[in-house]
C-alpha cells in the first residue's frame, strides 16, 4: 500500500499576493492595471450576489464580456472600459497624480482602506 503524504512532505511556499510575480512574470503597468479592475469588478459582482446578466443589463456590457472580464480575459478591453463597468457597479475609482523623486514612474493600485493586495510597477519615463 501506498504511504499517504502528510504535511511535513510537502513543501509549503507562501506567495506575496500579487501571482505574476511570484511566476516571474513581468506585467506591463497596463495589464496590471487591467487585472487589478477586473479583480475588483468580480469582487463587487460577487459581494452584490449578481449574476453574469445582472450586470450586463447594469452595465451595459455584453454578458460574454462579463464572463471574460471575471476569468481574468482583459485583452481587448481598456482601463477605462473597466473603469465605467467598476463605476456602473458602485465603486468609486480615485486617481492620484505625484511627482516622482527618481527618473521613473510608478502604477500604483489600492484598494481602499488595505495595506494589502496593492500592486505596483515601475516604469522609466
Amino acid at each position: 500500500m501506498g504511504r499517504h503524504k502528510t504535511s511535513s512532505d510537502i513543501a509549503i511556499t507562501h506567495g506575496s499576493g500579487d501571482v505574476f510575480a511570484d511566476l516571474d512574470i513581468a506585467l506591463s503597468p497596463d495589464e496590471a492595471l487591467k487585472l487589478a479592475l477586473a479583480r475588483q469588478i468580480t469582487e463587487a459582482i460577487v459581494s452584490r450576489k449578481l449574476t453574469q446578466q445582472q450586470v450586463s443589463a447594469l452595465a451595459g456590457v455584453d454578458q460574454a464580456k462579463v464572463s471574460a472580464i471575471t476569468r481574468g480575459r482583459i485583452a481587448g478591453f481598456s482601463v477605462e472600459r473597466l473603469m465605467k463597468l467598476l463605476l456602473a457597479l458602485g465603486w468609486n475609482v480615485e486617481i492620484k497624480f505625484a511627482p516622482s523623486r527618481e527618473n521613473t514612474g510608478t502604477v500604483r493600485v489600492k484598494k481602499s482602506g488595505s495595506r494589502d493586495g496593492s500592486i505596483e510597477h515601475t516604469r522609466a519615463a
